[in-house]
């Protein structure tokens, strides 16, 4: 800005501040605080939003059709049907887009009603926590299509607390999760081909390496990705250690095991239980027996780095999208937890940036 653009700007604005001084309540403006509190509802109400108007009408070139109000983060702004129009407004919208924008991050990280307050607290807007539901409701919600070939997928499962019927209690039901390339988030509720589709969609490389724990419901998803010969299936170290030390006895021998199962050696490690006896040790040699395919070199592929051993990122990715889900108290009813999963996801994607 020009010198003298920069001294007219600044006797329009101290002869503003002298207007809002004399109308303010002097009894507010205690400390520094009752003082921004001050200047920030004037500035919304009487200042920004008549800014707000001046720029929309020499950008738009309209003052013509029926008035709307819509709340903004430069406070109320009263645009003209033809001005909502040329601006690219959704129809009915009652909140200007970087308004929605801030509601949607807050409520991908806080209940709703934390949401409305919080709203209020950061912009002096006051958008209430039914409003900040709807809004997410109302959201079509697309995943990110990845920008690099990808390499590495994995998936694995967590659990929403649904409401149930009244005098009967909510329970858990699950959702699933992937990960592509350790960057990108999905969480999917009753959807399975819908992340088949999704993972399905992407510029997937060969060999396809798909990471994941020893469920059956995460390999018959991974089952569906790309071509058999493309996909190189690998079982999660950590969930393959933790089985082992479930079949408990001779701590010598569990060591040995998981020596011979980090070289990928099965039978060898399978010859160390021949003679010992119990459901447990049952258990874990059917379920080398299993996953036979999926046990590699871990030791070469991570002195290598030829790929990751370990399910880590979906695992963190439920993490994170459960620290929204499963607040304090929340229950969900069956028609909004895709919806919730969705704005989560889009806030951990980068989608909500502003």
């Amino acid at each position: 800005m020009k010198q003298d653009k920069q001294e007219r700007l600044k006797a329009c604005l101290e002869e503003l501040a002298t207007l809002l001084y004399e109308e303010a309540d002097k009894s507010q403006m205690t400390d520094l605080e009752g003082i921004e509190k001050t200047v920030r509802s004037q500035i919304l109400e009487l200042v920004s939003p008549e800014i707000g108007l001046f720029f929309i009408a020499n950008k738009t070139g309209t003052k013509v059709g029926k008035t709307r109000k819509i709340k903004s983060l430069v406070g109320e702004l009263k645009l003209k049907a033809k001005q909502i129009q040329r601006l690219g407004l959704k129809p009915r919208s009652r909140l200007s887009p970087l308004l929605q924008k801030c509601c949607l991050r807050l409520s991908a990280n806080e209940s709703y009603q934390n949401a409305e307050t919080e709203i209020e607290a950061l912009t002096g807007v006051k958008v209430g926590h039914s409003t900040q539901q709807k809004l997410v409701m109302e959201q079509d919600f697309q995943l990110p299509q990845a920008l690099q070939a990808i390499s590495e997928v994995s998936v694995d499962g967590g659990k929403v607390r649904l409401r149930g019927k009244p005098h009967v209690g909510c329970h858990w039901r699950d959702y699933k999760t992937v990960r592509l390339q350790g960057i990108y988030y999905g969480a999917f509720f009753d959807s399975n081909q819908s992340l088949i589709d999704y993972v399905n969609s992407q510029r997937l490389v060969d060999p396809l390496v798909c990471l994941g724990d020893g469920h059956d419901g995460v390999w018959n998803l991974v089952k569906e990705f790309a071509l058999a010969s493309q996909r190189w299936e690998i079982l999660d170290w950590f969930h393959l250690v933790e089985n082992l030390y479930k079949v408990g006895g001779s701590l010598k021998r569990l060591k040995a095991a998981e020596t011979l199962l980090w070289q990928g050696q099965v039978e060898s490690a399978q010859a160390l239980f021949t003679n010992c006896r119990g459901k447990q040790v049952k258990n874990f040699c059917a379920y080398l027996e299993k996953h036979r395919s999926g046990i590699v070199n871990y030791s070469y592929y991570q002195a290598e780095q030829v790929c990751s051993i370990g399910s880590g990122a979906v695992e963190s990715a439920i993490k994170q999208i459960g620290t929204r889900i499963k607040i304090s108290g929340a229950q969900w009813n069956v028609e909004s937890v895709n919806q919730i999963l969705s704005v989560r996801c889009a806030y951990l994607n980068g989608l909500l940036a502003i």
